[in-house]
């Protein structure tokens, strides 16, 4: 049987602040408040579309809403928990593309680019992520890394 090493438990440096009035991180015109802190809050019920629910996701990367991601996650790809990396900032989002992912569909993907500083040092991340229904809202199932 072999043993799995995990990496140590690191206290996560503390969450950019970003208040109800604040840009929204995901990009789009709105205060982050009206727009993607609404779905974090649940005050807006859940995301509409995949590619707002793949909007909100980043938006709660930024601002490290665990309960947020893991919510809106599918149970069967599901991680116990959101390992935040503590010396990683993200810095903005471009959304590539979306197919299906409607009011009309069960699933649906969003193609985006993701950036991002590490350790002072900038960089990309880029994905092709699936979404479907569950219960009647998006959630997020799986996605591959493109670079």
């Amino acid at each position: 049987m072999s043993r799995r090493k995990t990496r140590p438990r690191t206290s996560p440096a503390a969450a950019p602040v970003v208040t109800a009035d604040s840009p929204c991180p995901c990009g789009l015109a709105a205060s982050y408040g009206v727009c993607c802190g609404r779905f974090h809050s649940g005050t807006a019920g859940t995301a509409p579309t995949a590619e707002l629910l793949m909007r909100s996701r980043y938006s709660a990367f930024v601002v490290r809403d665990e309960a947020y991601l893991l919510r809106t996650w599918a149970p069967e790809t599901r991680p116990g928990e959101v390992d935040f990396d503590p010396v990683l900032r993200w810095t903005g989002l471009e959304i590539q593309g979306a197919t299906d992912g409607t009011a009309f569909h069960q699933h649906g993907t969003v193609t985006f680019t993701a950036s991002y500083v590490h350790e002072g040092e900038p960089g990309a991340m880029s994905e092709r992520s699936r979404f479907a229904r569950h219960e009647g809202a998006w959630v997020y199932v799986d996605g591959d890394v493109t670079a």
